[in-house]
């Protein structure tokens, strides 16, 4: 009977893992289409707010479930929170994609889409080392393997995208930006939710396809500790 509750309760956590694991797999790329439509788009207005702010909780709530699972590990759990709190952030900032788009010249709002922009960057290197830290305590070597080339792939691509948006903030300062810099820029201001999705959905879908190969991992792992043993 002693065995049987640290046995219950890891079954209980894996639920768990297995659970926010699908909540990130399926709250990573709505969240994204709701946030862009929410900005630019007429098909969200009627509902004010709520969509950005359930889509990006649902990403908060996926973490949270990640975060029953091994409790003790240190440098798991401080990965796991440092991901809630930018999860948070994003919940807290997404109305302001809503009244951005209402009132498009307040400088408070175009202030906080960009930090919500940042913030959901950062989100995803964080997310993408939770999942390295969790790929670690799996006894999947492949996973390993796999898990380290996809992250490195992953930061590579998004590092990239904040060295160049961090370029492209310092040249706008410039006063008067040159005559290629305004048409650039007028380019980017035309096109840029196509831009968006384009340069987001390499790093989302290289993201999604490790959560569920890690999911399938952990998905197989159980179902070979629960099989009964042939006769």
């Amino acid at each position: 009977m002693s065995g049987s509750v640290p046995q219950a309760e890891l079954m209980r956590s894996l639920g768990r893992l297995v659970r926010g694991l699908s909540a990130l797999f399926w709250g990573l790329p709505i969240a994204l289409v709701i946030s862009v439509q929410t900005a630019k788009m007429n098909f969200f207005t009627r509902f004010g707010v709520l969509p950005p702010v359930l889509a990006n909780a649902l990403l908060y709530y996926g973490l949270v479930q990640l975060g029953y699972f091994q409790k003790q590990e240190r440098v798991w759990r401080l990965a796991v929170d440092r991901a809630k709190i930018l999860a948070l952030v994003m919940v807290g900032l997404s109305p302001f994609l809503y009244w951005w788009k209402m009132l498009p010249n307040v400088p408070h709002y175009q202030l906080a889409v960009a930090v919500l922009a940042l913030s959901g960057l950062l989100f995803l290197l964080n997310l993408n080392n939770t999942l390295r830290r969790l790929a670690a305590m799996l006894p999947d070597e492949t996973l390993r393997l796999e898990t380290r080339l996809f992250t490195s792939v992953n930061v590579s691509l998004l590092l990239g995208i904040l060295v160049v948006a961090s370029a492209c903030s310092i040249l706008v300062q410039l006063r008067p930006p040159p005559m290629f810099l305004r048409l650039v820029l007028h380019f980017l201001g035309e096109s840029s939710v196509v831009l968006l999705l384009l340069v987001l959905l390499l790093p989302i879908a290289l993201t999604m396809a490790l959560i569920w190969k890690v999911k399938e991992v952990i998905m197989a792992s159980v179902f070979a500790e629960t099989a009964p043993p042939p006769v």
